[in-house]
């Protein structure tokens, strides 16, 4: 499958972004879709998770009280809704699939990605 993100954009400290991100074809319900996210300089770090059958999730702490991942599985969707935005948020935001659980949060256990769109966060 393959997958496109969007929604990227240049905001300021305290505001909200939108991300999506669209499947090509049909995802199966034993899948995940989740977000990643790569900083300037700075290795890959798992962002959320769900699970397309079950629509159960999982987030990295960072990510647990400010961003929302959910999905649309008629359109083959998922968005990841990003409130209170730091500038430490700054990175390019990618959307990957793997066939299994959304628990698994290595970047190698993803094996469709989408490229990356850019959030960028200023003070």
């Amino acid at each position: 499958v393959q997958l496109q993100a969007s929604g990227g954009g240049s905001v300021q400290a305290g505001d909200s972004l939108r991300l999506s991100c669209v499947a090509s074809g049909p995802v199966y319900s034993s899948s995940a879709l989740g977000w990643f996210r790569q900083a300037p300089g700075k290795e890959y770090e798992f962002v959320a998770a769900i699970s397309w059958g079950g629509g159960r999730t999982v987030y990295a702490d960072f990510a647990r009280a400010r961003f929302t991942v959910s999905k649309e599985n008629a359109k083959r969707t998922m968005y990841l809704q990003m409130n209170s935005l730091k500038p430490e948020d700054t990175a390019l935001y990618y959307c990957a699939r793997r066939v299994g659980s959304p628990g698994v949060t290595s970047r190698a256990d993803y094996d469709s990605w989408g490229q990356g769109t850019l959030v960028t966060v200023s003070s």
